[in-house]
């Protein structure tokens, strides 16, 4: 028997007026903020700050007047930072309502979609620097060059790739050049929707949001509880595959101080069963996945969304060939960039049903992930789950 609580949506009539003081309780004194940094960028009096550092990664309230726990301007009626956050409240059923017309059922541990695709970048450069099958580069490319946007909020390593010191860090990439650069995944953490005032500051005003699982909830939960013009920019969300990230001291104090891996001879790193890192000098090194689990990010210990349930197009390399992302499409505009993909043949693909062992896995991981969400929280979260065993 599977849980099927219905959501504690809030009724239409029901007027909003959470704030700070709520979320501080609800969200991130509990343990459910996963730092996807959406408060923060909400925020139109900028009072919360963002905690960037290692074993951080946490919005905290700047002001003094009415301490850490409540806001002036949330005792005076604002609530942009509650409407901004995808974990509170109702923020799943809230988004599915407002993306797909419905809530998920329980069959759909892994989200609503509409089809699973094993895809590639057509280009062979695209096709090397990216992850796996290099799709989310081949897509931002395709999207910027035909138009849907003008940058991308995405990810890059501090102090550049060739030197850089391989700390994740939030960043706009709006040329060819900046979007290649950003290829790659990390394993730590980047609140990615951070390099959205550096964005609308360059003038751009149609964005891709790239980001973990957690962040890709941030735009239609902005837009269903209508937070204001922050959320209008976000027009494309791509989202990533994710089980979890390590905080930063891991390559302090797992890969350099056991295996004398030093961060800044890093040139990629992957997860296929093991923690996979190649350096500079051409050596490939692999690590047992059960020595990192120390280093896991506070932030993902209560994460229940593994396949990027609200993005246009959930990607993620869990297929049997490290050469092919799984794609999942969810959305009319995730299908429509698809389909002009590869009729214009950017991108090759074959169905996501010649992997199976790739779709089981992803729902695996997708139940695993929501067996993180705590039973004392919102409960239509856990739909899908087997019901709890009563003692």
């Amino acid at each position: 028997m599977s849980v099927t609580e219905e959501p504690t949506a809030t009724p239409p009539s029901t007027r909003w007026v959470w704030q700070w003081k709520e979320l501080k309780a609800e969200v991130i004194d509990t343990n459910l903020c996963t730092g996807c940094a959406g408060c923060v960028i909400a925020c139109p009096h900028d009072v919360i700050g963002y905690d960037h550092n290692q074993g951080g990664y946490r919005p905290f309230h700047l002001e003094e007047e009415l301490g850490p726990d409540d806001c002036i301007h949330g005792q005076k009626g604002c609530t942009a930072c509650t409407r901004a956050c995808p974990r509170f409240r109702a923020w799943e059923f809230q988004a599915n309502e407002h993306l797909f017309d419905r809530g998920r059922t329980p069959d759909e541990v892994a989200g609503i979609y509409s089809d699973i695709l094993l895809t590639r970048a057509s280009d062979r450069m695209v096709h090397e620097m990216g992850q796996d099958g290099g799709l989310v580069s081949a897509i931002l490319l395709w999207a910027l060059e035909h138009d849907y946007i003008d940058a991308a909020l995405t990810s890059f390593i501090e102090g550049g790739a060739t030197s850089g010191t391989w700390k994740a860090v939030p960043g706009v990439a709006a040329t060819r050049e900046e979007i290649l650069a950003a290829a790659g995944s990390r394993y730590t953490y980047s609140a990615n929707t951070l390099a959205m005032d550096e964005a609308l500051a360059a003038g751009h005003s149609r964005l891709a949001l790239v980001g973990m699982s957690c962040q890709s909830s941030v735009a239609p939960v902005m837009w269903t509880r209508k937070v204001g013009k922050i959320s209008k920019p976000i027009v494309f969300n791509l989202g990533l595959l994710c089980s979890k990230t390590f905080d930063d001291s891991i390559f302090e104090e797992l890969f350099w101080a056991k295996y004398r891996l030093a961060r800044h001879d890093i040139v990629k790193m992957n997860i296929k069963g093991v923690f996979q890192i190649w350096t500079r000098d051409g050596g490939y090194h692999e690590i047992n996945l059960k020595e990192c689990h120390a280093w896991t990010r506070q932030g993902c210990l209560h994460c229940p969304d593994f396949a990027a349930e609200h993005a246009d197009i959930s990607c993620g390399g869990i297929g049997k060939d490290n050469d092919w992302t799984l794609t999942i499409v969810r959305t009319d505009l995730g299908r429509e960039i698809i389909d002009r993909m590869l009729r214009d043949g950017s991108i090759e693909a074959r169905p996501g049903d010649s992997d199976p062992a790739a779709i089981e896995l992803m729902r695996k991981l997708a139940e695993k992930s929501r067996q993180r969400w705590p039973s004392t929280a919102e409960p239509a979260v856990r739909v899908g789950l087997p019901a709890p065993k009563r003692r």
